[in-house]
């Protein structure tokens, strides 16, 4: 394997891997709490955008590093703005604090 192919091989399983680490936390703690729905999104977006600079569209390192990990970036946003307007529909309890 040349360093060129090293090269392509090693983003295309550290950033879906990276990404689906973050996507395992929301959904082992159940929360969102800490996840930023644009940052996300934007990574997503900067993956299409890598994935159609490169001109690498039949190459599994690049379908799977780019457009894979687009795919996980924008669950885990999708993900946090579901689990956001959950919360804002929640009724909140208000309890009377005895003095």
């Amino acid at each position: 394997m040349t360093l060129n192919q090293i090269a392509g091989v090693l983003p295309a399983l550290v950033f879906p891997t990276a990404t689906a680490l973050q996507l395992l936390q929301m959904v082992k703690s159940r929360s969102a709490a800490g996840v930023s729905v644009a940052t996300w999104t934007l990574f997503g977006v900067a993956n299409i955008a890598m994935y159609v600079y490169t001109e690498r569209y039949a190459e599994w390192q690049a379908v799977v590093g780019m457009l894979g990990t687009a795919l996980v970036d924008f669950v885990i946003a999708g993900l946090a703005m579901a689990a956001r307007s959950s919360a804002a529909t929640k009724p909140s309890v208000n309890r009377a604090v005895a003095v």
